[in-house]
């Protein structure tokens, strides 16, 4: 997406941007895994991919998920999963260097096509990326559930006190007792349009400044959860520490935020050479969630596991690929 929750490198192995998009390194993947219920008649045998991601927890994780499906079609996998930021990795499968990535519609739409407005319907927020992006030479394959957009939570002991559920709830508490809305932020979501000064105006919402406490990402999560410094604070809805800590997310009840849904964008020659990629990764898109997506996370973020790992025991437990 269009942040770095957490920076991994997976297997020693050092992703790093050279001129213009440049990949300068990477690791064939040699896992020993064969067709589950996707990838019977090995439709990718003989291919070459290379499969790349930006550097967070989330993106590590959907890479590895990409490579394994591959190689169990049969195909030869280079992974180049971890390019910091966001530019990188898009440029990468725009360039051909490399063939694909799961990618958020809304970084698409807002970042690198240049609108200003996200599209509220998800599917029609889809639809305008795909067409957009033909143009250069991307192709998009249908979009997951999964969105990896922004939030208030705030924890347990808070919500029985507050009672808010939704935005709108927040927003009439911030009227009725200023003081009781405070917010752990990062400093980006304290500017940004699509962060606080946007859901304020969309909301009627009015935090002091004094009541907004930036810092960074990672910390705001165990500060919601203790509850002292802040009553909310700004979170992304996929991020696994959410259900590890008890939070409770508000609802975007006025569809504030923008769509941040992950769907494959694959280098359009490399789906014209092997269109199976399409039918391969279908199901598997459809089966993430935002529920899947915090339990994969949680399992690298809380519990510290490896991202290939994770990716692995979810798609032999789904029964999408088999081992051995």
């Amino acid at each position: 997406m269009r942040r770095a929750l957490v920076g991994l490198a997976l297997g020693g192995v050092l992703v790093s941007g050279a001129s213009g998009c440049g990949l300068t390194s990477g690791s064939p993947m040699v896992d020993d895994v064969r067709p589950g219920t996707v990838g019977a008649g090995l439709p990718l045998k003989g291919a070459r991919l290379t499969v790349t991601s930006k550097e967070f927890t989330e993106q590590l994780v959907l890479g590895q998920i990409l490579g394994l499906v591959f190689e169990a079609a049969g195909a030869d996998v280079l992974d180049r999963t971890g390019i910091q930021g966001s530019i990188g990795a898009r440029e990468a499968v725009k360039g051909g260097d490399a063939d694909v990535m799961y990618e958020y519609t809304g970084t698409a739409w807002i970042t690198y096509l240049g609108n200003d407005k996200p599209i509220t319907d998800p599917r029609a927020q889809w639809e305008a990326v795909r067409d957009a992006d033909a143009a250069n030479g991307i192709s998009w394959l249908p979009p997951a559930t999964l969105n990896n957009t922004y939030a208030l939570a705030m924890n347990a002991a808070n919500e029985k006190k507050y009672g808010t559920k939704t935005l709108s709830d927040v927003a009439a508490l911030s009227q009725k007792d200023p003081a009781a809305v405070t917010a752990c932020v990062g400093a980006e979501f304290a500017s940004r349009d699509d962060g606080v000064p946007g859901m304020e105006k969309a909301y009627g919402m009015k935090i002091p400044p004094a009541n907004l406490i930036k810092m960074d990402t990672g910390v705001i999560y165990t500060q919601i959860a203790a509850g002292t410094s802040c009553t909310y604070g700004a979170v992304f809805t996929t991020d696994g520490r959410i259900k590890a800590m008890n939070l409770t997310v508000m609802e975007d009840d006025k569809r504030f935020f923008p769509n941040y849904n992950a769907a494959p964008e694959v280098n359009s020659e490399t789906l014209k050479k092997h269109p199976a990629i399409a039918d391969l990764l279908a199901p598997i898109t459809a089966k993430l969630s935002n529920e899947v997506a915090q339990e994969l996370n949680a399992k690298v973020d809380v519990d510290g596991d490896d991202p290939h790992a994770v990716a692995k025991d979810w798609l032999v437990r789904e029964g999408f690929i088999k081992e051995g």
